[in-house]
Formats: structure tokens, C-alpha cells, sequence
């Protein structure tokens, strides 16, 4: 019973790492749909499907590009937008940032420019 209790994490956790080889899916339609109250009425179903469409060819383009971006940062933006209406625009967009950020951090910092003055706290009256 012990192995059993022991092998059913660690196979709980191969699964997520096979998981977060592709491109999950995601039910966009919470989102879609809220999009399409907050147009007029009469644009409601173009705005929804208009949604969706942009939706499918943001999973298409994510999915060209799903493995350039690091398992980690995957597995983080997959799940943080989870929590709510997920889209495949928002899952993109975290990725790129973490990915742009990372790209800064790692860059080596310049000398700073003596001509700047530091930015001081104005006087209280």
C-alpha cells in the first residue's frame, strides 16, 4: 500500500511534464462570451465570434513557438491564468514577458550616466 500511496505523486507528475509539452487546451468561451456583453447588441454575435477566431489562430501561432519557451515558465503562465476565464492571447503574453524580462535581466548593466541627477523627494511644505 506505502508504494502505491509513494508512486501515484511521481506519476501524477510525469503526467504534467507530458502535459506541458503541447499547447493546452483551453475553454475560451467564458471569455468570448464576456466579450460579447460588453459590445452593443447588435454587434454581440459578431464581437463572440470574432473572439474565437482570434482565439484558434493565437493557439496556432502559440503552438509554432510552444517550445522555445522554457518548461518553468510554461507550467507558471499555464496555471496562473487558469484561475479564471483563460484565453490563448493571455497565456502568449505571459510568456513573452517573462521571456522579455529575463532577456533584460540578463543583459549587463551600463555604467550610469553621471549627467543624470538622481531623483530626489521633493520638500514637504
Amino acid at each position: 500500500m506505502l508504494k502505491f500511496i509513494l508512486a501515484v505523486p511521481l506519476t501524477l507528475q510525469f503526467v504534467a511534464l507530458a502535459a506541458a509539452d503541447t499547447v493546452p487546451n483551453l475553454d475560451v468561451t467564458a471569455s468570448c462570451k464576456g466579450a460579447a456583453r460588453a459590445v452593443v447588441k447588435a454587434d454581440s454575435e459578431k464581437r463572440e465570434k470574432a473572439c474565437y477566431e482570434t482565439e484558434k489562430s493565437a493557439r496556432d501561432k502559440l503552438a509554432e513557438k510552444w517550445s522555445s519557451f522554457p518548461d518553468k515558465d510554461r507550467n507558471f503562465c499555464t496555471t496562473s491564468i487558469k484561475s479564471y476565464a483563460p484565453t490563448y492571447t493571455e497565456l502568449t503574453i505571459c510568456l513573452e514577458m517573462i521571456r522579455d524580462v529575463r532577456q533584460i535581466s540578463d543583459k549587463p548593466e551600463s555604467a550610469p550616466d553621471k549627467s543624470t541627477p538622481k531623483a530626489t523627494r521633493p520638500a514637504r511644505r
